[in-house]
């Protein structure tokens, strides 16, 4: 177990206590020896934790402490390898490069031990087919942010064009397709698009007028009602 890691777990037993706990009650639920767990302390004190007590006397962590957000378990490193790898080779380009930026960031911040833990991680993904889009998806991305209609030209399935405006509020990856999730003015409903059938979309000026998460929660009431019947939202 590396040193970042042991420190994290020591975190955690303390929050499981509202009375001071023994030094030597700690060593042994984090599997450390006593003078280890006395350096880990002083470590977590100097990094900011509320630690309050002494030999003797038992340790209780005060209320209030924030995890550094740079102390991460190995899992937490697989999780973000993999996920970042994932983006890279499924999202567009802005987004891919997007993600590499931000582990490179990550990592630049990490101690040495758990700096080694995400360079060396083993997890890949593997190749998918590319993912044809009509147009840049990062325009659908910043409508989602920005609460702004979308104007789009969009291939039905029976291959028809038809105008649409519409309320964004996701946007799905999937292996082979991207779909975009919103409520469509003329339907009058949520709507699936999937983005290698728009031919073009133009983002409004006007935001549109429920918040995106209220659309999320009942998109998600919506697709949990219909699930035991087989149903799903309509498509566009």
């Amino acid at each position: 177990m590396s040193r970042s890691e042991r420190l994290l777990d020591l975190l955690q037993v303390l929050r499981r206590y509202r009375q001071p706990v023994s030094g030597r009650r700690l060593a042994e639920e984090t599997g450390v020896s006593l003078r280890t767990l006395y350096r880990d302390i002083a470590s977590l004190q100097a990094q900011g934790a509320h630690i309050e007590g002494e030999p003797g006397l038992g340790y209780i962590l005060k209320p209030g402490f924030m995890l550094p957000p740079m102390m991460f378990s190995q899992e937490e490193i697989e999780a973000l390898v993999l996920g970042s790898r994932w983006v890279a080779k499924r999202a567009d380009t802005h987004l891919a490069a997007a993600a590499a930026d931000a582990l490179a960031k990550i990592a630049a911040e990490l101690p040495a031990d758990l700096r080694d833990e995400l360079d060396a991680s083993t997890l890949l993904v593997g190749p998918s087919p590319p993912v044809a889009d009509g147009i840049d998806i990062a325009l659908l991305r910043k409508a989602i942010r920005h609460e702004r209609k979308l104007d789009l030209v969009y291939i039905d399935n029976d291959g028809s064009e038809t105008r649409r405006t519409v309320w964004p509020f996701a946007l799905g990856f999937f292996e082979n397709v991207r779909v975009l999730v919103a409520w469509c003015e003329l339907r009058q409903g949520f709507r699936h698009f999937r983005t290698d059938r728009i031919r073009q979309a133009d983002m409004s000026e006007s935001r549109y007028a429920r918040r995106r998460q209220v659309l999320l929660r009942e998109w998600r009431t919506t697709q949990n009602i219909a699930a035991p019947e087989g149903r799903r939202v309509g498509s566009a």
